[in-house]
């Protein structure tokens, strides 16, 4: 049990660089203004899932494509700054990396993404059916591109089956866009995250409302993650109760680019560890809260004594 324990965490989704403009206000069309800052930054959810794990304290690794040059990188020696496996990242030579434009509002804290993805194609599943799966105790989908994860998926549940329950990987996907080929993936997590977006796209008003109307599309025995911004977050599993965490703001909101990810990254270090249900909603408001607090991720790391 305690080899297992040992065992890393798997991001698989985008890396992109976000390039961060922090202003005092959101700028008006047609107009020239200063920032009050620009920072170059490893984005993309899987990629900012695994440096919030990271800094909790487990050991994780991200698989998602790169192009070659300088920004690639950028990101490679970020994620060593992190201790952050990339040996599963193949290298797309003839691409360009993902970038996001991003307007971070530091009077309401809003976050503006432009995200320009021109030739990068994602991670298959032939390129997944060559990890030694041996080496995870959880495997994390960030929705991208649904067909090829759900093979992935697929290859972990073959894997899975002869191993007692207590050794199997976990498996959980996120689903925080409303584009209808990812609703495919509910089916497929242990746990499963829904934004607040794709709830709104399918009529709910509410986190609550939201997992009583959804769950029926998640597989037996799996739970439902929904976090809802500043009204906390709530999760629905097999026992047919609803749990709720109120969200935990910091003093001054700062900067909220990447606290979805953070709160997935908490939830799912929790649960790793062997912690409630509860105990992870709680713990995951808890630290995205504080992640909104200052730029960037720094800060996080304290979080993993709580």
């Amino acid at each position: 049990m305690e080899e297992y324990k040992k065992k890393k965490i798997l991001c698989v989704g985008l890396v992109c660089l976000d390039i961060i403009n922090v202003v005092e206000k959101y700028p008006e069309e047609d107009t020239d203004s200063r920032c009050l800052s620009q920072r170059w930054q490893r984005g993309g959810n899987a990629s900012n899932s695994c440096t919030v794990l990271s800094l909790l304290g487990a050991p994780c690794a991200f698989m998602g494509s790169l192009s070659s040059g300088y920004v690639a990188d950028f990101i490679l020696e970020d994620f060593q700054k992190f201790h952050i496996d990339v040996s599963l990242v193949p290298e797309r030579a003839q691409c360009e990396l993902p970038a996001s434009v991003v307007i971070s509002n530091i009077s309401t804290g809003s976050r503006t993404i432009l995200h320009m993805n021109r030739n990068l194609p994602d991670v298959t599943a032939e390129d997944f059916s060559k990890v030694d799966l041996h080496q995870f105790k959880w495997i994390h989908w960030e929705g991208r591109n649904a067909e090829q994860q759900v093979q992935m998926i697929q290859q972990v549940e073959v894997f899975n089956r002869p191993l007692p329950p207590q050794e199997r990987i976990t498996l959980s996907v996120e689903i925080e866009k409303t584009r209808e080929p990812l609703y495919q993936l509910f089916p497929h997590g242990d746990l499963v995250f829904v934004s607040k977006d794709v709830a709104r796209h399918f009529g709910f008003q509410s986190a609550g409302a939201a997992l009583k109307g959804l769950y029926s599309r998640v597989k037996q025995g799996a739970v439902l993650v929904c976090a809802w911004a500043e009204e906390g977050a709530d999760a629905l599993g097999p026992d047919g109760v609803v749990l709720h965490s109120d969200a935990f703001p910091p003093e001054t909101l700062v900067d909220t680019l990447g606290a979805g990810d953070t709160f997935n990254s908490a939830v799912i270090y929790t649960l790793s560890n062997g912690g409630s249900l509860q105990d992870a909603l709680t713990f995951g408001c808890r630290v995205a809260g504080r992640k909104c607090g200052f730029h960037g991720y720094d800060g996080i790391a304290e979080m993993s004594a709580l």
